[in-house]
């Protein structure tokens, strides 16, 4: 697996973790921090995770946060990460680790789908 699709993905769960915890409205162009405490939560919280994974590939339907991450979707993958900091650029480091090693099912999935 190249770098590219590393970062692909990687920005791509980022960007889904940013969305869903950080509660912001789609219009703002600014967000807020999300903790680290508050990514631990997202992935400890299995069902939801589940729920956002089958949406981002199309084979369960979309809650508001799914929609905005198939929105961003696009923009992550010509290697964009929106204002990205480095905590974020970290914290998505830690996402693209847990789910390849918890979810390799769905992983491969998503590789296939975004980055194939």
């Amino acid at each position: 697996m190249n770098n590219t699709t590393l970062f692909t993905i990687c920005s791509l769960f980022g960007v889904w973790v940013m969305v869903t915890r950080a509660a912001t409205p789609i219009e703002s162009t600014t967000r807020p921090p999300v903790s680290d405490e508050q990514i631990e939560s997202t992935l400890n919280d299995r069902r939801y995770l589940m729920r956002q994974l089958k949406c981002a590939l199309g084979e369960a339907p979309c809650d508001p946060v799914g929609r905005r991450l198939k929105s961003l979707a696009p923009l992550v993958l010509r290697g964009n990460c929106p204002n990205c900091t480095q905590q974020e650029l970290r914290q998505v480091q830690k996402i693209l680790a847990f789910v390849q090693k918890n979810y390799p099912k769905e992983w491969n999935k998503v590789l296939q789908q975004y980055a194939g």
